[in-house]
């Protein structure tokens, strides 16, 4: 094996990595602002805002790094995805965009602070419902020509993105219930508690609305996971998913604090590993592969140098934040 078969290999698991990353990190805090309308009064949204207010920031970091790793490293596939997906990706940035100065804005504004909190709300889920959007175009596959897009700027809609994009609404809502469940107390807490059973239920129809749907597609996915012996080698990765299922069921009917949130993570990584399985080896679905998306070795090993310098103080960092601010977030904290 040579560094043009290895470097791909490498910065693909980097980028998924960092993709996984922020959607675990940032996922429960875009659930706090789809979530935000079921607080009972103002005090409430402060609470739940408070709880992610010291590490919200540092979680973008990911996303960033995701994407610049993308361009760097695979400059076909980035062209290919941006030409793609412009719409719903320009429609996640701005979402973002909105929901960060809403974040801001809503702590420091006085008569228009429930105009900011219903930003914040509606940032929160056109951002997630955009990365939903972009999941399912991606497993449906690109219409490609000598690696180029040939797609119209509408290429990507579809029933299945919309679904797709619907499921990763409820999934961060789900996230953020389970998050709030280990960061608050009281009737808080309880409202969460009772969130996240419906939120189960949603998600996993979900689930099984996307798989039943993959059949009816032409995607690479389905053809990975339903034909033999794919099946037989990839069937673990549903059965622990089921059981995954099963245990946060029975955690939050035990009013368990950590489990909800720990088997919630877990439930986001079994379906991105899902993803990962059934998209190999290509970087856009359908026939766009590493190896041909990929930059010249010496560009790529160049940018690995950044990476391996870059990646363990990112995790550093987070793990110190997350460290510093552990354990329950009092009501009265307040956030300057």
């Amino acid at each position: 094996m040579n560094l043009h078969d290895v470097l791909p290999v490498v910065w693909f698991f980097i980028i998924g990595f960092g993709v996984l990353m922020y959607v675990l990190l940032d996922g429960f805090v875009l659930g706090l602002g789809i979530l935000a309308p079921f607080a009972d009064d103002e005090h409430q949204r402060d609470h739940m805002m408070n709880t992610a207010a010291p590490i919200w920031d540092g979680n973008e970091t990911w996303l960033v790094m995701g994407g610049a790793g993308l361009m760097a490293a695979f400059p076909r596939a980035y062209a290919v995805i941006l030409s793609a997906l412009y719409l719903p990706i320009l429609l996640m940035l701005i979402a973002l965009v909105f929901r960060g100065v809403a974040f801001e804005f809503r702590f420091k504004a006085e008569r228009s602070r429930w105009v900011w909190g219903v930003a914040f709300h509606l940032g929160s889920v056109a951002a997630a419902f955009a990365q939903g959007v972009i999941l399912g175009a991606l497993v449906e596959g690109m219409p490609l020509k000598e690696g180029k897009y040939i797609g119209g700027a509408l290429g990507w809609f579809s029933p299945f993105a919309m679904l797709t994009g619907v499921a990763l609404i409820f999934g961060y809502a789900l996230l953020g219930a389970t998050w709030l469940i280990l960061k608050t107390e009281g009737r808080l807490q309880r409202i969460a508690f009772d969130l996240t059973r419906p939120l189960m239920l949603v998600v996993i129809c979900c689930m099984f609305l996307v798989s039943v749907s993959l059949p009816f597609l032409d995607s690479q996915l389905m053809q990975r996971w339903f034909t033999l012996p794919n099946f037989l080698y990839l069937s673990p990765v549903p059965l622990l998913t089921a059981l995954n299922a099963a245990a946060l069921w029975f955690a939050v009917i035990r009013n368990r604090e950590l489990a909800p949130f720990l088997l919630s993570l877990s439930f986001f990584g079994l379906g991105f590993l899902g993803l990962v399985l059934g998209i190999w080896p290509n970087i856009v679905p359908p026939d766009l592969s590493l190896w041909q998306a990929a930059a010249p070795p010496s560009s790529q090993g160049f940018t690995l140098v950044g990476a391996a310098i870059m990646l363990p103080a990112v995790l550093f960092y987070t793990a110190y934040s997350y460290r510093v601010f552990r354990g329950k977030v009092a009501a009265d904290a307040g956030y300057h």
